[in-house]
């Protein structure tokens, strides 16, 4: 081997079709153990995690259940929702994120399951068991290789008939031991077209349960969007722009488009015939705040949830508005943000 390298011994060349094969052996080899890492990369992002869950894989123990970032994230939004009340908007509204966020970590507790057993599994199968087969088997076609080429030279070098003799027979017998080799090898090498046919049945699996991973999420998010979607819409306005400004449309699917829409605002029937009778009346009310909200302009007037204030129509007033007083204070506030008391 040193004089192969060394440039001071000839070397017995594999047969194409044999180097072809070892080729895209070693090429699947190589590209299955970065797909691999890199998927565990994706399902699982964080290090530590994915070293502790390799070192209980080795001691054959199970690792301990903890919550995922969606579910971790979800207790912290049910418990602060709780703690500001549930009655309130924000609150309400963060118990529902928290809620939807759970399930989406349980959504993601099943795709790292499904993707473990069908994909990582066989291709980490592949490299731990097929392919160390066959780099052993490409070992001793190597060491075979080199007692070939050993026994030529020693031909080469033979001057006594006797040792020719002898020579040529060491040629014969290791010639039958490398072509025994090589046919073993070449056996294996041709089973890698199997393994890529298996592997892609692998990442049809992989594909599918991310498709119903996401499928989940985008339903979730759509359910949350909509219960979100019945609180009053000037609460749900960004910078006190208005609501209806349109959320950029998302392309291709319909209805992935109809998720981008602007969300659903209260509609007319939410005007009681208590707020009909106070305008027609020209008289004033007593109202509780429902929501917490920050005027717009100087000609409106800023709430705080669960006070109360007086309420009254002026001719021409919008009907989504009533005249709000506080002490001295006074301006526009949004109906939907207020119930009349008797």
């Amino acid at each position: 081997f040193t004089e192969e390298k060394l440039g001071q011994a000839e070397k017995t060349e594999l047969d194409a079709h044999l180097e072809n094969l070892l080729s895209k052996a070693e090429c699947t080899k190589l590209w299955t153990e970065k797909i691999m890492k890199q998927t565990e990369v994706l399902l699982q992002p964080n290090p530590n995690a994915r070293i502790e869950e390799f070192v209980y894989e080795k001691l054959d123990r199970k690792a301990p259940s903890r919550m995922n970032n969606p579910e971790l994230l979800g207790q912290y939004m049910i418990d602060a929702g709780n703690e500001f009340g549930p009655g309130t908007a924000y609150g309400n509204a963060l118990i529902k994120c928290g809620e939807t966020q759970k399930r989406i970590g349980t959504a993601d507790r099943e795709l790292i399951q499904t993707s473990a057993i069908n994909f990582l599994t066989p291709l980490r199968n592949f490299i731990e068991g097929d392919y160390k087969t066959i780099a052993k088997e490409r070992k001793l076609l190597q060491n075979k290789r080199l007692d070939l080429d050993a026994a030529k030279t020693r031909l080469k070098k033979a001057k006594v008939a006797e040792a020719r003799a002898a020579s040529e027979q060491e040629v014969r017998i290791t010639q039958s031991e490398f072509d025994r080799q090589a046919e073993i090898t070449r056996l294996l090498l041709e089973g890698i077209s199997s393994t890529h046919a298996h592997h892609l049945r692998c990442l049809n699996d992989f594909v599918e349960a991310q498709m119903t991973y996401y499928a989940q999420c985008y339903q979730y998010m759509l359910d949350l969007q909509k219960q979100l979607g019945s609180f009053p819409s000037t609460f749900l306005s960004n910078n006190n722009q208005s609501s209806s400004t349109p959320v950029q449309s998302v392309s291709t699917p319909s209805v992935l488009a109809s998720a981008s829409a602007p969300l659903p605002s209260v509609s007319n029937s939410v005007v009681t015939s208590g707020i009909s009778e106070l305008r027609s009346s020209s008289g004033s009310r007593k109202a509780r705040v429902l929501y917490d909200y920050d005027a717009a302009n100087s000609s409106e007037l800023s709430l705080l949830a669960d006070e109360v204030i007086t309420v009254y129509s002026i001719p021409g007033m919008d009907s989504d508005w009533l005249m709000g007083e506080r002490g001295n204070q006074k301006g526009k506030v949004p109906i939907t943000y207020l119930e009349l008391l008797n």
